[in-house]
């Protein structure tokens, strides 16, 4: 999914509940995770739902792969935003990105329950962190 189409289908609703409703559209389109991976390390502690992520470096291109699911339908359309954040990106620019940022500009955050919130800001630190063992 591309960011910028994301945030540009969002910007084109003013109301909350258009958003809501482009969110889930996102999480229904993301790619299922295999069951395999959906192992205790690969979950994200801090979240309400339980949210899986495994970032990953494609040695030839050297760009970040990230795949992640959850267990709620409004969880998965916010990581796919997460996710077209991070995804194709090289190691040096997304340490550089704050997904929590972006859903603050775009107005998502106020909307979210404080313990959304809370679970999008361990979903960026999860990533954050893991940047730091690639580089």
């Amino acid at each position: 999914m591309d960011l910028s189409h994301i945030e540009h289908t969002l910007a084109q609703h003013g109301a909350w509940q258009g958003k809501y409703r482009e969110i889930m559209l996102l999480g229904k389109a993301l790619p299922a995770m295999p069951d395999a991976l959906k192992t205790d390390a690969a979950l994200v502690k801090g979240c309400e739902s339980k949210v899986w992520l495994h970032l990953d470096l494609d040695e030839q291109q050297q760009r970040l792969v990230l795949i992640a699911d959850s267990d709620t339908r409004i969880v998965k359309g916010l990581l796919a935003i997460i996710l077209a954040c991070y995804n194709n990106q090289l190691p040096q620019e997304a340490g550089k990105l704050d997904a929590y940022e972006l859903f603050d500009k775009l107005g998502l955050i106020k909307h979210l329950s404080p313990s959304r919130g809370n679970g999008v800001r361990a979903i960026v630190e999860r990533i954050h962190q893991q940047l730091q063992v690639l580089q």
